[in-house]
């Protein structure tokens, strides 16, 4: 600092020279400023770099607790569905996604649909503020892939991806989180005067991915077994199908407590509107393990009193933990910035209400969620929103945004003031995210499906995706045909005339002629393997 106040000092006194001294101490005070307001925005770049790589590092914590949750059979191929979303988040962002949705912003023109410059990264872009929200695209394409594993192609995982984080997603985030969104607190005139508070994503991004999850679910359909047997037959108790390793879900659930640390603090660091960004983001990020925190042991103990009330024993869940600490984390994120402490630990406690009650409803409701992403993400998003909008405190408000207009629901009824402003704006938020994901992807997994993009054949479905892709099953080839017959006689029934056997249609099966074809090229890649000739026929 004393080399630049000497270089500033030297380059003043031969501007103005030595006999004008107010002049020169002007020139001197003026660069100093400048240079500290420069080193601030480095390290406020530095600080939102590391955040997105702690973002960017969930995808690790993704992968493992997918991989945890299926079948040893389908690990390699989960892994690898998993990368391919963030290596599809990568190329749609770069082409469309970032223009969608930061394209041009400027106050100045005034509300708009989408963004309409930067595309292909081209124009004045800030490559930092383009990695931490491509970080954030990619994790709201990966809650997709745990949902639709062990039976989903590898086509329609790369498809979705690049549509999604391509046009969907942007859409959402300029309308919330632009300045020229419609919906954007930070837009010139905020609908209702506050704008939607979604302060790093609960909405956009967590209610997005399992309202998508969601769809892509109930066209792609269930697991078979899961919900009937080999006949067709409804199953009077749906089928578990338990996870290979609880060992890598809790580890998956570690790292992505620890990259959500990174996700709610990013923002704060950016804040403009902030005295104190620093204290902001301490406020995001120790709310964020209250609400972990207390969202696991809501879920614990409540489950554990479910199971003593309805099957009369005490037993402990640890997948559900883990779902609903996750869940915890979620809901917090709206409004980690905004949420007292005690609000904080509220929100979690009723995140894990809130998954353990819609966990339970899809399996009523014969929905198959493989890694229930769709309540931890969607429920969690949800309840997310909605707390923001109750429970935003106007301290805390006035620390991060610089006013306290509209605060939450019931702190306006503590004030006499019954101002829904706030709360009505998150009501807002939910139905358009639903909405708009829903007009998009819905017809979009039709297609796919219509396609034959979306679902294996049931031959690989039943000997594993590993073996079908990947050649991971280690066992010899005549063992594996043997195992792979019999499996699929147990999902098929007798022809009308009863002779020979005849395809189940149930639960997205395919026609005998192409199982059989694909059955034969299985077993013809296998010989050829075992023999070192050749390589798996990429269409098995």
């Amino acid at each position: 600092m004393e080399e630049t106040g000497s270089v500033l000092f030297s380059q003043c006194l031969e501007e103005y020279g030595a006999r004008n001294v107010t002049n020169v101490m002007r020139c001197v005070t003026s660069g100093l400023e400048t240079k500290q307001m420069t080193n601030e925005t480095e390290i406020k770049n530095f600080i939102v770099l590391i955040c997105g790589f702690l973002v960017f590092m969930m995808q690790v914590g993704f992968a493992m607790l997918c991989a945890g949750c299926v079948r040893r059979k389908n690990v390699s191929n989960t892994l690898l569905k998993n990368l391919l979303d963030a290596c599809g988040a990568a190329i749609a962002w770069y082409t469309f996604g970032f223009a969608f949705a930061y394209g041009g912003g400027d106050v100045s023109n005034g509300k708009t649909f989408a963004g309409t410059q930067n595309f292909f990264m081209t124009g004045d872009i800030n490559l930092t503020d383009w990695f931490f929200e491509y970080s954030f695209s990619a994790t709201c394409v990966t809650i997709i892939a745990g949902t639709l594993a062990e039976r989903s192609r590898m086509s329609a995982y790369v498809a979705y991806s690049l549509f999604m984080v391509a046009f969907v997603y942007p859409i959402i985030v300029h309308s919330i989180w632009s300045v020229n969104g419609f919906l954007s607190r930070t837009a010139e005139d905020p609908l209702l005067g506050i704008g939607v508070l979604d302060f790093s994503g609960s909405g956009v991004i967590h209610l997005t991915g399992g309202t998508t999850a969601l769809i892509a679910t109930l066209i792609l359909g269930a697991r078979r077994g899961r919900f009937h047997n080999s006949k067709g037959e409804p199953l009077d108790r749906p089928r578990d199908i338990a996870g290979h390793s609880i060992s890598l879900q809790t580890l998956g659930c570690l790292i992505l407590w620890v990259g959500w640390l990174g996700f709610n603090m990013g923002p704060a660091v950016r804040l403009t509107t902030a005295v104190s960004p620093s204290a902001v983001a301490s406020s995001a990020v120790s709310n964020t393990a209250l609400a972990g925190g207390a969202a696991a042991i809501s879920t614990l103990c409540f489950n554990m009193w479910l199971n003593y009330m309805f099957n009369e024993e005490i037993s402990i869940d640890i997948t559900k933990t883990i779902n609903g600490t996750l869940t915890g984390l979620a809901a917090v994120t709206a409004g980690c910035a905004t949420l007292e402490p005690w609000a904080a630990i509220i929100t979690g406690m009723v995140a894990g209400w809130v998954y353990l009650g819609l966990s339970k409803l899809l399996i009523r409701l014969r929905i198959d969620d493989a890694v229930d992403a769709i309540p931890v993400h969607g429920g969690g998003g949800f309840w997310g929103l909605i707390v923001a909008g109750l429970l935003s405190s106007p301290r805390k408000m006035e620390a991060a945004f610089g006013h306290s207009n509209h605060v939450g629901l019931l702190y306006s009824i503590g004030q006499l003031k019954f101002d829904a402003s706030l709360f009505a704006c998150q009501i807002t938020a939910i139905v358009f995210i639903v909405s708009w994901t829903a007009f998009l992807m819905f017809p979009f997994f039709l297609v796919l499906n219509n396609m034959g993009w979306m679902r294996v054949h049931t031959i690989e479905e039943l000997a594993g995706l590993d073996a079908a892709y990947a050649h991971a099953q280690e066992e010899d080839h005549e063992a594996l045909k043997e195992r792979i017959i019999n499996e699929f006689r147990q999902y098929q029934e007798p022809n009308a005339d009863g002779s020979g056997t005849g395809p189940r249609k149930r639960e997205g099966s395919v026609a005998s002629k192409s199982t059989r074809r694909s059955a034969s090229r299985f077993s013809r890649s296998r010989e050829s393997r075992s023999n070192g000739e050749g390589e798996l026929d990429s269409n098995v």
